[in-house]
């Protein structure tokens, strides 16, 4: 079995996430450095990582962006995908794991963080990508590695299986035991760990813990299984192998120890990765991709850079690409490749080629984007992945500071969006604002700081327009609109007779004549229709009218100076002088929402919704989530705008919700009031 198990061939992709400042870009450093691709590993708070090297990043010491970072490691080279641990910019994560090859899950002991542990977890279990778990922050760790072992497992569906126990020097701890390898380590910051003698109460330990790990493994090896009942030590290359197919079948997450700031367990790791991951043909085998000799590329990030145009970042499944190839995508479109890029931080070198396992950037691909499958075949290939960015859940409308840069913030926003599809933008019909939509606080103020360091955008942003309207509860007849002028030669004049009545909620406008005798001419009837549209669009409290009916019954017209535009100003002062006697009432629009949080935080969240004048319609276990809850409820649109805030500091960021339109409700007493003020206020 070994060689085809173990060690497979060609360039591995390894993603690199966890939950939030768990220590995924302080491993990559430590990974960088020990295996000499950087002299020494930088840090994030002092700005001077490998990865997250752009501005945004540096500002806020976080990732706010996947980065790569190619090492070889014992004559096997490796692209080491840096995802952003903050929910908010999670859609990096989601497009880059299915070309990934293995993923490692950093995290460290600490309760608080393990609904974000088990969110990223179900995302690789979903998607079948093996994974190890490293324990990161060992250093600081001050219980038993079962207790901690026993409060991560929840976050799991596959078990946990320690590789690797902890040598106590009192309270700290200063090693590990190799569990599959038999040897103990002493950790040397910075260095190579030690081997020492296993000896003692840690030879004790081993044994007992490595009976443990092989009794996991012999759930799904009835050989092995064999062995144990025989008592007999199986050998170690066969316990290697369990440990790869395992692995690679998703039957199983090794765990493993390590400080990353102190690059304790980093080569252990790297082993570990280079005997067990999987390689290129197993993630194209996961993909379903067919085969084929033509090269066969999966797109996981578009960038644009500030001079350099922009880039398709791709994971090459099969075949051979060269610069200057022509391309065909799973969206039907095509471009010729110019320049290929092995990527690593913010430094790109440039490639005449790629081959099958190789991490690269495409350049000038101008009509590529994140998601896309291509091929150098003559045919368009079928979509391999389908990701879909996750709604936006805060907004804020936005301009450019200058008019004149009106255009050049468009343009902005469509390459903000190729790059990240979860930052999504749409113009509000009344308003003509642009509401930006993002999935976070912290996701909008990087979107705002993009615009203007790499587009050269000054935008300006307000709160985005509740969809406020209001309708009348009182009919009116026989109301009377007449518009007159005479300013010498031709004048105007119109004049119609109008009934206005409330319909049920939900009808909209509907408007009708009956109009006899020909009071008012056919020719005139549409234009009376278009001023009755345009005194609705505002109306007495400032707001649009819906769920009205307007009647046309009767007017008069001059034979010179009658025209559409007279009778269109009519059928306007008729309405807007009805409106105010057909006692108007405010509505606000009412969103049925659906929020998922951890079961502890629940009582929360309830908490939360009540005093945002929500009613709670269902509540739940949520489906096939241990330890979490579904909450169903109605809740106005001027409560939900920075719900997902709240929702967040209650849930330690694991929290989310999604909306969906329900109706319009009527306002009242001194909400409405309050709500009509600030409107006039503003206007």
């Amino acid at each position: 079995m070994g060689q085809d198990v173990r060690s497979p061939r060609g360039p591995r992709c390894i993603a690199l996430v966890g939950p939030f400042q768990s220590g995924k870009t302080t491993l990559l450093e430590a990974i960088l450095a020990r295996t000499g691709a950087i002299p020494k590993a930088g840090s994030v708070d002092a700005g001077t990582s490998h990865g997250d090297a752009s501005p945004e990043a540096r500002h806020h010491k976080m990732s706010v962006g996947l980065s790569a970072a190619f090492v070889n490691f014992m004559g096997d080279s490796y692209t080491f995908i840096d995802c952003p641990g903050s929910v908010e910019f999670a859609h990096d994560m989601r497009a880059a794991l299915p070309a990934v090859d293995a993923a490692i899950v950093v995290c460290e002991a600490d309760e608080k963080k393990l609904p974000q542990l088990q969110i990223i977890l179900r995302e690789l279990e979903d998607l079948k990508i093996p994974r190890f778990l490293f324990l990161n922050k060992i250093d600081k760790a001050n219980k038993r590695i079962r207790d901690t072992l026993a409060t991560l497992q929840p976050a799991s569906r596959t078990p946990l299986v320690l590789r690797q126990i902890p040598i106590w020097n009192g309270d700290l701890i200063q090693g590990f035991v190799d569990l599959a390898l038999e040897r103990a380590f002493v950790y040397r910051e910075h260095k190579p760990s030690e081997v020492i003698a296993l000896e003692g109460g840690n030879l004790d330990r081993e044994k007992e813990a490595r009976f443990s790990m092989l009794e996991k493994l012999a759930d799904h090896d009835d050989a092995l299984m064999e062995q144990l009942l025989e008592d007999i030590q199986p050998p170690r290359d066969a316990v290697f192998d369990d440990l790869a197919r395992e692995l690679r079948d998703g039957l199983i997450c090794p765990v493993l120890l390590g400080s990353a700031i102190r690059e304790n367990g980093v080569m252990r790791l790297l082993k570990a990765l280079r005997h067990e991951a999987p390689g290129i043909a197993d993630t194209a085998k996961r993909l379903a991709a067919p085969a084929q000799k033509e090269a066969l590329a999966y797109v996981f990030k578009t960038v644009h850079q500030l001079h350099g145009g922009k880039l398709s970042l791709v994971r090459l499944l099969s075949g051979h690409l060269d610069d200057g190839a022509t391309l065909l995508s799973s969206s039907g479109e095509s471009g010729r490749v110019s320049g290929i890029l092995g990527v690593s931080g913010a430094h790109d070198t440039k490639r005449s080629s790629a081959e099958a396992g190789d991490t690269v950037a495409l350049g000038k691909l101008d009509a590529i984007r994140t998601g896309d499958t291509l091929s150098a075949g003559k045919t368009a290939p079928a979509a391999l992945i389908a990701v879909e960015p996750t709604p936006g859940v805060l907004s804020m409308s936005i301009a450019a500071a200058d008019r004149k840069d009106d255009v050049k913030l468009g343009q902005a926003l469509i390459r903000l969006n190729e790059e990240d599809p979860s930052l999504t933008m749409v113009q509000n019909p009344r308003t003509h604002d642009i509401v930006l939509w993002g999935q976070g606080e912290m996701h909008l103020r990087v979107a705002m700081e993009r615009l203007k360091d790499r587009f050269g955008v000054n935008a300006r942003s307000h709160p985005t327009a509740i969809g406020y309207q209001e309708t009348i509860r009182k009919a009116i007849s026989h109301q009377r609109g007449r518009h007159k002028k005479q300013s010498g030669g031709h004048g105007q004049f119109g004049d119609v007779v109008l009934d206005i009545k409330p319909m049920p909620r939900g009808s909209g406008f509907e408007f009708a004549e009956k109009v006899v005798g020909g009071a008012v001419p056919r020719n005139y009837i549409p234009a009376v229709e278009e001023g009755v549209v345009d005194a609705l669009a505002r109306g007495p409290l400032g707001f649009p009218v819906i769920d009205v009916h307007v009647t046309l019954t009767d007017g008069s017209y001059h034979s010179v100076d009658s025209s559409d535009l007279a009778f269109r100003t009519a059928a306007r002062i008729g309405v807007s002088e009805a409106l105010p006697q057909c006692q108007p009432v405010l509505l606000e629009p009412i969103h049925v929402v659906e929020i998922v949080c951890p079961t502890e935080a629940t009582a929360k969240i309830n908490a939360i919704l009540s005093a945002r004048r929500g009613q709670i319609l269902s509540f739940d276990t949520r489906d096939g989530w241990s330890g979490w809850d579904c909450v169903r409820a109605t809740m106005p649109e001027a409560e939900i705008g920075d719900l997902i805030v709240e929702l967040r500091s209650a849930t330690a960021g694991a929290g989310s919700f999604t909306r969906q339109f329900d109706r319009m409700a009527e306002v009242s007493g001194r909400e409405a009031d309050k709500i009509v003020a600030a409107h006039r206020d503003a206007a």
